[in-house]
Parts: structure tokens; sequence; C-alpha cells
């Protein structure tokens, strides 16, 4: 299964902000539900991530409402993404090695795409093993080949 696969149910939790943009407006994108983590770009490529615990952060050390940083100033540069046609079985090796839920999913321009859950992934693979186990249990039984 490639993550391709999932990538209509990824799609919906995409959350953008561009890097320049204050913090208020990607907490205001965290309030959405299932919005764990908002993907930050500078003309359309990914440049970083914000988790809400960056967002958190940074406004416990804002004074009120006149907090004026910006996501360039606090996001996660160092990302660890995946491509639509990657084998999803690799993504969420590298996810559970890396202690990650969750891995945005790029274009080869790096726009962008989704949104891909560690939990997700795993029903996923487990979902493809039992279709593959009935299908082998089909072939040693016989059944369908008569």
């Amino acid at each position: 299964m490639i993550v391709e696969n999932i990538l209509p149910r990824a799609y919906e939790r995409l959350a953008v902000i561009e890097s320049k943009a204050p913090v208020k407006g990607a907490a205001a994108l965290m309030s959405e539900p299932q919005t764990d983590l908002v993907v930050v770009c500078d003309h359309g490529a990914m440049v970083g991530v914000l988790t809400k615990t960056d967002i958190v952060g940074q406004i416990g050390r804002c004074m009120g409402a006149g907090c004026t940083a910006r996501v360039d100033g606090i996001m996660t540069r160092d990302v660890t993404s995946c491509r639509a046609h990657e084998i999803l079985l690799d993504v969420w090796s590298t996810m559970r090695e890396r202690g990650l839920q969750r891995v945005p999913i790029l274009d080869e321009a790096r726009r962008p795409l989704g949104i891909i859950y560690a939990r997700e992934a795993l029903q996923a693979l487990l979902s493809e093993a039992k279709n593959e186990e009935e299908l082998l249990r089909d072939y040693v039984f016989g059944i369908g080949y008569r």
C-alpha cells in the first residue's frame, strides 16, 4: 500500500499558514477539530510545522493581546515528511522510530497535500494485512478456484 491510498482523508486534516503570519492566526487554525499540526509555507512550499505545544509556549511568553510574534519565529524547521508515492509501511516505520504522531505529505515541489496520522497509517496497514490473509486462506483452501 502507498501513501496515496489514504490521501483523501489526509487532505481533510490539512491546515496551512504562511510563514510571516501572526501566531494568533495559527492558534485560530488549531482551534478547529482534528487540527493538531499546521504546515507552515513560504510561497506555497513547506518550510516548517507548528504544533499546539509551539503555540501555547509562545502565547505563554506574550503579554496579552499585544502578542505580535510571527509563525516563522516559533515553527519547527527540521520536519520529517513523506511523498504520496512512498510505501505506507516505510512511512509508518519512520514515524514509529522517531516517535511522530503526524507527518505532512508533500508533492515534488514541497507543497503540502495532507497530514498522515500514525493511527490512521497503522489502521490501513492492518486492514491490508487482514485482506491479504483472507486471500491467502481462500487460495490455500481452494475457494473460488474450482
